[in-house]
């Protein structure tokens, strides 16, 4: 099971992080989820906490490069087997760092691989 964080993860049911979430959910995904604000999206609880998830397989960025910043030690501690930057989350600076870490990324679409059966 390929146990996903949606990191930038929004109430708002028209972002594309909400609809990624319950994309996921309903390819039976194990998902966890944090976010600005604390609430439920799908049956899955946003943290508004990091927290220190065990056997996260992907990490699926929906946060601007310049947000993603304070986020970087702590993405690089799940030790994910992949981090994928959704379009509008490209950031060169982090693909490096990723990639001096060992971990694989990949600029895509949560969605289209999901829709595509290539998640």
């Amino acid at each position: 099971m390929k146990k996903t964080l949606v990191l930038g993860a929004s109430l708002k049911p028209n972002r594309y992080s909400n609809y990624a979430i319950q994309r996921l959910v309903a390819n039976h995904i194990e998902v966890v989820a944090f976010g600005l604000k604390k609430g439920e999206v799908a049956g899955i609880s946003i943290d508004t906490e990091l927290m220190p998830y065990k056997g996260i397989h992907t990490v699926t960025l929906y946060l601007k490069s310049k947000s993603q910043q304070e986020y970087y030690n702590y993405i690089i501690s799940l030790n994910p087997q992949r981090v994928i930057f959704n379009p509008g989350t490209e950031n060169p600076k982090f693909y490096r760092i990723l990639k001096d870490k060992n971990i694989p990324f990949e600029e895509a679409c949560t969605l289209v691989l999901l829709a595509t059966n290539q998640y």
